[in-house]
């Protein structure tokens, strides 16, 4: 009679269990049903508005897209909403694994509904004030205005260390303008993280992007060590170059302003090799989607799309974007024909090929990448492209002895990019770190004593400019920049694979994947179409193997 007695409570308790299981499952799928009804025209609509703005400048634009934005925050604001979603995550009865993992990123999502509505609000309309600071600031010299790629091409090409001053502080100017606006937009951060439980607004970010804040340090701190010699020697190097190119007579006279960029975040060019010269008569557009079409990855429908020329008022920089998560994906850019902007043009359209392949048939908000920096890793390593002498050989037509000639410096060229743009992205993501937990301390003394220490950079005498306010990203993509850097160790490691694994050589140094279908169909099963419905670290082992690792990207380019 014990056993038959326990045996029927056990039945009963499983019963029960099930039921409720049922019940939460439920109202769970009712929810998200509901939550989607809302949330996908209005993610169009947001989408398209910001598109606009960022195309044409025009107030109005920008006015429409700080309104949908608006809506956009207010929609998961909701406290009621929070509170249902927190009962059936503390509930622990959704074992479905994706409707577990719609649970996390719906309930990250909501979280802001702790903060106060008006602050969100804010931060929206003040971000969107100084985003147009940006889009419609333009350098002006001599009476002459300048755009960020007239900039660009005097710092890289002009031998007049006094006009490349000139033009690099007025460009500079624009820190100025916005600096202000961005404090007070840091500080709002501040106060809405702080509200949701979190020390600051950088802590904050990491976190609710499924990132251990503690654990990027350690990985900073361990890549810093790793590219600290190398980059002491080539940078020495750069500059026994400039003291020559320019005709100076010691390497203390140089500044930032030689450096050939107006951050040195790329790498300037030293080694007898021109790019630009492979692609000064080509069509960009005509090579990027013939190179995507070739390994299985067309994107014609995306280049029809986008905006990718210079324009009055027109973003200056380059993003891609996916307007509604089921395939209208834009790209804008402003290109000319050089190296830059084909790297730029890989890079973009590899987002693009990323999101335009993400299985449609997913929940509406697992239709993303696994994490913003797997779709960066996808960006850099086809963006690395555009200086690999085999990928240019296939894709321009040079001879192979051509592609020997230019082979070593090539490489070294690459290289060089990764060490600059490694111990650059150590000066963002210190400073923005640094600027979360005490904004009020001297930013501009901060930000010098990073590109010092980590860029080896000369402070200019007497400068107290704020010109870290001049790096947009630090204002309207906040806490972002460490990705490029987590991009990199991904594109090296998926780059491994890719050549050993799925075209199985043993040639990692000339392989282009120009014309390998293979390529494109392995990346469309393993990385692209699972879109975000593992966490990042899952879906890159189930795809190589192995978890992120540093160790592939050293192999590449430090050891």
């Amino acid at each position: 009679m014990k056993t038959i007695y326990a045996l029927t409570l056990s039945l009963l308790l499983l019963a029960g269990c099930t039921s409720k299981q049922e019940k939460m499952k439920k109202e769970l799928t009712n929810f998200i049903r509901k939550h989607d009804s809302v949330l996908i025209p209005l993610y169009k609509q947001t989408a398209l508005a910001s598109w606009n703005a960022a195309v044409s400048g025009n107030p109005e634009d920008f006015k429409k897209s700080e309104d949908l934005n608006l809506q956009m925050m207010s929609l998961y604001s909701n406290k009621e909403s929070l509170k249902k979603l927190e009962e059936i995550k503390i509930s622990g009865m959704i074992t479905d694994s994706l409707l577990l993992r719609e649970l996390d990123v719906l309930y990250r999502s909501f979280l802001m509904a702790k903060a106060d509505t008006a602050k969100l609000n804010a931060m929206v309309r003040l971000g969107t004030v100084i985003e147009q600071k940006y889009g419609n600031f333009r350098t002006e010299i001599g009476g002459k205005k300048l755009s960020d790629n007239d900039v660009e091409d005097v710092l890289r090409s002009s031998k007049d260390v006094k006009y490349q001053e000139d033009v690099w502080e007025a460009q500079k100017k624009i820190g100025t303008v916005v600096a202000g606006d961005i404090k007070k937009l840091v500080k709002l951060r501040n106060e809405v993280a702080k509200e949701l439980g979190f020390n600051n607004y950088h802590e904050m970010s990491l976190t609710l992007s499924d990132q251990d804040p503690k654990e990027v340090s350690k990985l900073f701190d361990e890549l810093d060590k790793l590219t600290k010699g190398a980059f002491v020697k080539v940078k020495g190097d750069i500059d026994s170059y400039f003291v020559k190119y320019y005709n100076l007579k010691s390497k203390d006279e140089l500044m930032p302003w030689n450096y050939q960029n107006r951050f040195f975040q790329e790498a300037p060019k030293i080694y007898n090799v021109d790019l630009d010269t492979y692609y000064k008569d080509k069509n960009l557009e005509t090579l990027t989607a013939d190179f995507y079409a070739g390994i299985g990855l067309p994107i014609n429908d995306i280049l029809k799309n986008s905006d990718l020329y210079e324009k009055s008022g027109k973003n200056q920089h380059a993003f891609c974007t996916d307007l509604d998560n089921a395939g209208d994906v834009r790209v804008l850019c402003n290109i000319k024909p050089n190296s830059k902007w084909m790297n730029t043009m890989l890079h973009e359209f590899g987002h693009a090929a990323y999101d335009k392949n993400i299985d449609t048939l997913l929940p509406f908000i697992l239709r993303d990448p696994a994490h913003t920096f797997t779709t960066e890793s996808i960006a850099m390593m086809f963006g690395r492209f555009s200086s690999n002498p085999q990928w240019i050989k296939d894709m321009t037509g040079i001879t192979e002895e051509e592609k020997m000639k230019i082979a070593e410096n090539s490489f070294k060229t690459l290289r060089l990019e990764q060490l600059v743009f490694s111990r650059w992205a150590q000066v963002m993501y210190r400073f923005e770190k640094g600027m979360y937990e005490n904004p009020d301390q001297d930013l501009n003394k901060l930000w010098w004593n990073l590109v010092e220490k980590y860029q080896l950079l000369k402070r200019p005498a007497g400068r107290n400019e704020p010109d870290w306010a001049t790096k947009i990203h630090i204002a309207t993509y906040p806490c972002y920049y460490h990705n490029y850097l987590l991009g990199e160790l991904l594109a090296s490691q998926l780059y491994y694979y890719i050549v050993g694994s799925v075209i199985k050589s043993d040639n990692y140094k000339f392989q282009s994947f120009v014309g390998n279908k293979e390529v494109g169909a392995w990346l469309k099963e393993k990385i692209f179409m699972p879109g975000s419905r593992w966490y990042w670290n899952e879906m890159i082992e189930k795809a190589t193997g192995e978890k992120l690792t540093a160790k592939y990207y050293a192999k590449q380019f430090v050891d």
